[in-house]
């Protein structure tokens, strides 16, 4: 589904943040990527995400080189995609219902198809009580839950997330990753970026860990 082939990611003016990454991400695995801040982590899920091109190598999304792709192809390659980012993103001028009705309403899906899938992704996060609710009212980890239901509407077949537990106490986060785990288990691949080493996560998945720039580990968490 997703393959890095000795990809490298050079800014104007600044050093590689990723050095000769190659790795292979089957359809439906759940994948931890980690590595202390700088280590290249976020730029990393820009490239699985098509938001940016690699300097060299290849990235492959289904089997489509991304490099040779038109600009005019890459919204429909990051339509397969769900984004969760750390700090949420969220409308804070809109209400749960309408912050989760973005994706669709940007992808022309309105009425009363909108309507079920709206509320099923609030349903499915937990939150279906609180649609009417302002995002200023809910707790972190609700917040955090609004974004995935938002990021989950448009039924992604890829769910990607920065950092997110990086600002949540212990529940919450285990609570979250829990959730993560079930959209996995019903067929989404699920990427989540982290700089700790997983906390008390118990799941077995394969971990791509980064330090400056290079991969460091691809295996199965044991």
């Amino acid at each position: 589904m997703i393959t890095f082939d000795q990809v490298v990611k050079r800014y104007p003016g600044s050093h590689e943040a990723l050095t000769n990454v190659s790795f292979t991400i089957d359809q439906g695995e759940m994948i931890y990527v980690t590595g202390h801040s700088g280590a290249g982590k976020s730029t990393l899920l820009k490239l699985m995400a098509a938001i940016e091109r690699p300097t060299s190598g290849t990235v492959l999304i289904n089997n489509q080189n991304v490099s040779k792709l038109k600009a005019s192809s890459l919204p429909f390659i990051r339509r397969k995609f769900g984004f969760v980012f750390q700090d949420h993103k969220l409308l804070y001028d809109r209400n749960c219902y309408h912050n989760v009705a973005l994706p669709l309403l940007i992808n022309g899906v309105t009425g009363t198809e909108a309507g079920k899938r709206i509320r099923a992704a609030l349903d499915k996060v937990g939150l279906l009580g609180k649609e009417k609710a302002m995002p200023i009212t809910l707790s972190g980890g609700e917040q955090q839950r609004l974004a995935i239901a938002r990021a989950v509407v448009s039924k992604p077949s890829i769910l990607i997330a920065d950092e997110p537990t990086g600002n949540l106490d212990k529940n919450y986060a285990e609570d979250i990753i829990a959730l993560f785990s079930a959209f996995q288990q019903v067929g989404v691949t699920v990427i989540i970026a982290t700089h700790d080493a997983l906390g008390n996560a118990t799941y077995q998945n394969k971990v791509l860990r980064l330090n400056q720039g290079s991969l460091v580990a691809d295996g199965v968490r044991s």
